[in-house]
């Protein structure tokens, strides 16, 4: 099921509703969707470099609202909405594992690990942030620097380096991720750690 769910976002991507179906993954991607927008916006970007910049406004434009619907179903529906889609990915056992285990400054670290790197998936930390009550608008800023991070890094890495740097995307791009929000957790450890 998930090949059949990544080739026909691939298929997308050739389309001239593209930048429609970019909008529609990177939004449904952060709250119900087991395929990333990047998928759609890598092979989209490449095909049309100087478009990059824009595709990457619209893919966290659009993930962000996700994002904030995923807070909506934790916060608001998560018997009745949010626990069926995770049942149904087969996620609900690692998100009970994640609610049970961590506090409000871990959810806050996994907004930021989840953004740039998809660890743990987007969907399962957007849902568990309204199930923790993260405050929405400190939500909303982490998911703004976190997911405009990764798109507007990919679309500068796309624009400077075109299809070679494409294959060291699609292999590389969760260690890349990894190391800047390693970077940034640190960076905030060191923080809190000089505050006190």
């Amino acid at each position: 099921m998930l090949r059949r769910l990544y080739d026909w976002t691939m298929s997308l991507a050739g389309r001239k509703s593209a930048e429609v179906w970019l909008a529609v993954i990177a939004f449904i991607e952060s709250s119900v969707f087991l395929v990333p927008a990047d998928v759609l916006f890598l092979p989209m970007a490449l095909a049309r470099p100087e478009r990059a910049w824009r595709y990457a406004a619209v893919a966290t434009i659009f993930s962000v609202l996700g994002g904030i619907a995923g807070w909506f179903l934790g916060y608001y529906a998560f018997e009745t909405v949010a626990r069926p889609v995770l049942e149904f990915y087969g996620k609900y056992e690692a998100f009970e594992s994640l609610r049970t285990s961590v506090d409000y400054q871990t959810v806050l670290l996994l907004l930021v690990t989840s953004g740039f790197a998809h660890l743990p998936p987007i969907k399962i930390v957007t849902i568990l942030s309204g199930v923790a009550h993260v405050d929405i608008w400190l939500f909303i800023a982490a998911a703004i620097v976190t997911r405009g991070g990764r798109f507007f890094l990919l679309a500068w890495l796309l624009r400077s380096y075109g299809e070679p740097i494409r294959h060291f995307i699609e292999k590389r791009l969760g260690q890349i991720a990894l190391a800047g929000a390693a970077v940034l957790i640190l960076a905030y450890i060191a923080y809190r750690f000089l505050a006190h």
